[in-house]
């Protein structure tokens, strides 16, 4: 079901009020989540100004946008004017921004209400968002279990239907993931297509903004809506967005689909089943769909953990103490800034910044960063070779369903083996997304994973719409009542 597109049709008809659609979505908040915590700050006095600006310019005949009324959730690390951003860390406990991340101004201006920021793992550092100051989000499938992240909060929120789009940020696989262990659609864009202006970096190399939703159609609307250049950021790409929603009907008739052997090795039996049936449903639909060996992809994860971490030693080292966030008092200004990041980052973040301030040290840094920026090239060439065949690959997106609260936390290693079949991707800055494919033995969602090469977002859509037709059908999950409305 197109649920966000649906809302903004009724909306701009004046068939439905914006503020009526928001209370819906305000009060299923209020009632469910306190039991998921997929919430770290819910914005109702600024949802609520929005929303009647809304119903006002319909009255007034005017069009409020093709996002007109529905409600967004956002992952809390993107700036909003006068709404608290923390990136669930306790160092940045309390900061308000003095201005909207580039991608916060385009829902605005297409009508979108923003209901509330987003759980994720501190710094956007996990694959579980055990990881955040304010304690984990669990998953609308099972509350026993992780929503996946970092970007939990805002799959699960969509997932749970307390939020008909959200937008979460991709390092290495924190949209799609997620999207993947709570049966939403999750897209990561080619890197450049959206402006990364007013996200709080981690790697800056790697980072990627993208939508969650319920269906592909509608995550096509949300990225034609913040996907486009801005001057604001030099790394984002001097092009219109795609036309994607125009696409996705298109089928797939005649296209080459690869099936990237690495990005299912090391899968679940029932995952790399529900991958096979996706290319067999591919198949059926007019695709021509082989197997394709993408060799480099397997070098991917150790890459990546060199690279991620030493983007994000050099990023975070602006927390200290002085200009904003938490100050711990101490006798001179090297106490003051050791007690303040000794006191304001959790573990996983103090290990990655040690092991990326490690990689770029006097001695090491050829052996390890400049080595791992080797094996990236040789990923960006594997891929090179593999869509010289091929329109699209195919893999799983996550190697199993959703796992038990804790059950990783002692064990970095396993946890970061989450994301092997979503970093390749984030390495290239090509786009990827996740579709959900029914559910395991368990009841959890299983999603089967996209890949496109670089600005390839309308192929990858069109291929996304077919699996989803396709798709086992999945219920929405139901939802544990909260004992204790939801309030910061």
């Amino acid at each position: 079901m197109n649920q966000a597109l649906e809302i903004a049709k009724a909306v701009r008809a004046g068939e439905r009020l914006a503020s009526e659609v928001l209370e819906e979505h305000l009060d299923r908040i209020a009632a469910a989540d306190g039991a998921l915590h997929c919430f770290l700050e819910v914005s109702q006095d600024q949802a609520r100004a929005q929303a009647a600006r809304i119903d006002a310019a319909v009255v007034a005949g005017e069009d409020p946008g093709p996002l007109a009324g529905v409600p967004v959730a956002l992952k809390d690390n993107f700036c909003t004017k006068g709404v608290p951003t923390t990136c669930a860390s306790r160092i940045l406990r309390g900061w308000v921004p003095p201005y909207d991340a580039t991608v916060v101004g385009r829902l605005r201006a297409a009508g979108a209400v923003m209901v509330g920021k987003t759980n994720m793992d501190e710094f956007a550092m996990g694959s579980s968002t055990e990881h955040s100051a304010e304690g984990p989000t669990r998953n609308p499938y099972d509350t026993d279990r992780v929503p996946g992240g970092s970007s939990g909060g805002s799959a699960a929120a969509v997932a749970a239907r307390l939020a008909p789009l959200a937008l979460g940020s991709d390092t290495g696989g924190s949209i799609r993931q997620p999207a993947a262990l709570c049966g939403v659609v999750g897209v990561k864009p080619t890197y450049g297509l959206v402006s990364r202006y007013g996200l709080v970096a981690f790697a800056s190399s790697l980072d990627q903004i993208g939508p969650f939703a319920t269906s592909v159609r509608d995550a096509a609307a949300t990225l034609e809506v913040i996907a486009g250049a801005d001057p604001a950021d030099s790394t984002c790409l001097e092009r219109q967005a795609p036309s994607l929603v125009a696409v996705v009907d298109q089928g797939v008739q005649g296209m080459r689909v690869g099936l990237a052997k690495e990005l299912i090795d090391g899968a679940s039996p029932e995952v790399r089943k529900a991958v096979e049936a996706a290319a067999d449903a591919l198949a059926s639909a007019g695709a021509v769909v082989e197997e394709v060996s993408v060799e480099a992809c397997r070098w991917g994860l150790s890459a990546y953990y060199l690279i991620a971490p030493a983007e994000a030693s050099s990023n975070l080292a602006r927390y200290d103490g002085v200009r904003y966030g938490l100050r711990m008092p101490a006798a001179d200004v090297e106490a003051m800034n050791t007690a303040t990041r000794s006191a304001g980052f959790g573990d996983e973040v103090k290990r990655r910044i040690m092991l990326g301030t490690f990689a770029l040290s006097a001695g090491y840094y050829d052996a390890y960063y400049g080595q791992a920026q080797r094996v990236r090239t040789l990923v960006l060439e594997a891929f090179a070779a593999a869509y010289g065949s091929f329109d699209v690959l195919l893999g799983a997106t996550a190697p199993a369903t959703a796992f038990q609260l804790g059950a990783k936390m002692a064990d970095p290693m396993q946890m970061y083996l989450s994301d092997v079949f979503t970093i390749p991707s984030n390495l290239a800055g090509h786009p990827a997304m996740s579709v959900p494919w029914g559910v395991g033995a368990d009841g959890l969602p299983i999603g089967v994973q996209v890949l496109a090469p670089a600005l390839g977002e309308e192929a990858m859509f069109r291929v996304a719409a077919a699996i989803e037709e396709a798709s086992p059908p999945l219920a929405a999950p139901e939802l544990v009542p909260s004992e204790v409305p939801h309030g910061r």
